[in-house]
């Protein structure tokens, strides 16, 4: 990962990773990606970001589930 990349202050967003020198944060990126925007339609919606911030959004995200958390699935009714 790409650190210089993302940054938390907790200054900044309240403390939530966010694109270094921007207050995009990592969490905003992933909604939009999920909700089936494009790493190019973020761009253009975002001009200070570029395809590598986007990645290395992507990466910070990975590296932080990769922790020793259980996430148990919990049961939803039928």
């Amino acid at each position: 990962m790409n650190q210089r990349l993302i940054e938390i202050r907790p200054e900044v967003m309240m403390g939530k990773p966010v694109i270094a020198g921007t207050r995009i944060t990592v969490e905003l990126i992933l909604e939009k990606l999920a909700a089936g925007e494009t790493i190019e339609q973020i761009v253009a919606a975002h001009p200070r970001l570029n395809r590598d911030h986007i990645l290395a959004a992507l990466d910070f995200a990975a590296h932080a589930l990769k922790g020793d958390h259980v996430y148990p699935l919990v049961p939803t009714a039928a």
